[in-house]
């Protein structure tokens, strides 16, 4: 009997192929990168026939390492990287080499048009898509239409990332609610797409595909798919969800309240919940759940790992340098160090918004920066302040995801950030919750993809056995002491954060090259 799972984890930077086996133990794992190009400013385009390279070798890859026998693989499904927009003729032939993924910000004017047509505030309530509007899928369509109309004619389905990846293995073109719901003419409510919303866009039904559950099987491997994966036609592919949604059900999101936060580049903190959690200030980020009935409702901070790794990389080189010595992380070099400074950092604060301003904070024109440095404070107060600015940040986040709904007396970490102990005790304290680190970590979009490949191919009953799946490694809990410095800094760094966004609305404006 066919009881092994393989998942492809589609992200931004590459392919990542697991096996699962029936306990959702990952057997091995393949990541294949791919490249983003950026032909001109604000458009960030792939090559959708490199991520079926990358699912092809990767897959090759793994069988390679017989940790599976082929046969015993039962079903497929994938996580993909959202707001994908590739458009397909009618014979399902790619009409574009590469197209835009989702941090594409190319379609401004075809935003701005729309919304002469609809409320800003009624299209989030509507969809929660809470990313800048341009970053969503009907967007890019309409700059198709207007830029590129020699495409948009012979268009006849619109699709994203994984969903043309399983257009090649089953020679279905079908989507679910998760990555639907990043389409911007989603309504959450409805389930569905919204009429008012396309005519809004002057866009047809048509043209983008229909939506099926995460869990439905579009097929078989066609025999060319099957052929060049190296696997037996048998394997069943599931329609699979946006990694949003996967990472949720990985991190075992599954119930009403559940909370995870994912520090990798960016960093955020997301809410499963049955009804979506809308607010206009905050605009949490809100994709359907692959969970029937269920939403996940973020807030990022677009600069997470990241930042600290700008730390490291410009501050922190002799760290750097002592790691390669001692053949450790310089990570695990750098929090050591970090250790040594008290908690607070000497009052040292760090903003840790270099990659700009979500939508959390006062202005999208808000830079980092270390506030309250003197000639007292040492390396060890720098990393420390990067690591506790991020967790200051995050929790702003989590307050307004309180104000908005349930959110438990616990924290699933995932993501790289996830293996320091120094830094989860930071969290713990700086948003007075729990903070839980299982076996999963980095594989939660693997997880949740393989959870879906096993409901959806009868190997399990339903998404309840993710708990068993998590085995707790260790809880970090709030030290009340550290909790009661994290209280007394936390009006400083908010109102540090304000002051920080008006000072990038001053920066934005000057022209340095300006004469005299």
């Amino acid at each position: 009997m066919a009881e092994t799972i393989l998942a492809c984890d589609l992200g931004t930077g590459g392919n990542k192929a697991s096996l699962y086996d029936t306990e959702g133990r990952c057997l091995a794992a393949v990541f294949v990168p791919y490249e983003t190009e950026y032909p001109q400013a604000g458009w960030h385009e792939q090559r959708p026939a490199a991520w079926w390279d990358s699912v092809v070798r990767s897959t090759r890859e793994l069988l390679a390492q017989g940790a599976a026998d082929p046969q015993g693989i039962a079903c497929l499904a994938i996580s993909g990287h959202s707001l994908g927009c590739v458009p397909l003729d009618a014979e399902g032939r790619l009409l574009r080499q590469s197209t835009p993924i989702w941090s594409d910000k190319r379609p401004a004017d075809q935003a701005a048009q729309f919304f002469e047509r609809i409320d800003p505030g009624a299209w989030y309530r509507r969809t929660g898509n809470g990313f800048p509007p341009p970053h969503y899928t009907v967007f890019k369509v309409m700059w198709y239409r207007d830029h590129e109309p020699e495409v948009f004619a012979r268009a006849a389905k619109i699709v994203g990332t994984k969903d043309y990846v399983n257009y090649r293995l089953t020679g279905r073109i079908a989507t679910d609610c998760s990555y639907a719901s990043g389409s911007g003419v989603y309504d959450l409510l409805a389930w569905d797409y919204s009429d008012e919303l396309l005519a809004a866009a002057d866009l047809p039904r048509e043209l983008l595909p229909e939506i099926v559950p995460s869990t439905e099987i579009l097929g078989p491997l066609t025999a060319e798919a099957a052929g060049a994966l190296g696997l037996p036609r048998s394997v069943k592919v599931a329609c699979g969800g946006v990694d949003n949604s996967c990472m949720a059900l990985g991190a075992r999101n599954i119930a009403e309240g559940r909370t995870y936060a994912s520090l990798g580049s960016s960093s955020w903190i997301a809410v499963s919940s049955e009804k979506p959690l809308l607010d206009e200030k905050a605009r949490p980020y809100v994709f359907t759940h692959v969970i029937p009935g269920m939403f996940t409702s973020a807030v990022a901070i677009f600069s997470g790992g990241t930042s600290l790794q700008w730390v490291r990389d410009k501050l922190c080189a002799n760290l750097v340098a002592r790691a390669k010595e001692e053949g450790k992380d310089p990570y695990d070099v750098m929090t050591a160090l970090a250790a040594e400074s008290p908690v607070g950092a000497k009052k040292l604060l760090f903003n840790p918004s270099l990659a700009g301003g979500s939508s959390l904070d006062a202005s999208p024109h808000v830079r980092g920066a270390l506030l309250g440095l003197d000639l007292g404070h040492t390396q060890a107060d720098v990393v420390r302040a990067a690591l506790e600015g991020i967790a200051l940040n995050l929790r702003l986040v989590l307050d307004e995801l309180r104000r908005l709904g349930s959110v438990g007396h616990a924290m699933v970490v995932v993501g790289g950030g996830s293996r320091s102990k120094l830094w989860r005790q930071i969290f713990a304290d700086a948003l007075e919750i729990n903070i839980l680190k299982t076996n999963v970590g980095q594989e939660a979009g693997s997880l949740g993809a393989a959870a879906v490949a096993a409901v959806a191919c009868g190997l399990w009953d339903g998404f309840e056995r993710i708990d068993q799946v998590h085995q707790l490694e260790e809880t970090a809990v709030p030290d009340p002491q550290n909790v009661a410095v994290y209280r007394r800094l936390l009006p400083a760094f908010r109102q540090a954060s304000l002051d920080q966004a008006r000072l990038g609305d001053v920066l934005a404006e000057l022209d340095l090259a300006a004469d005299g």
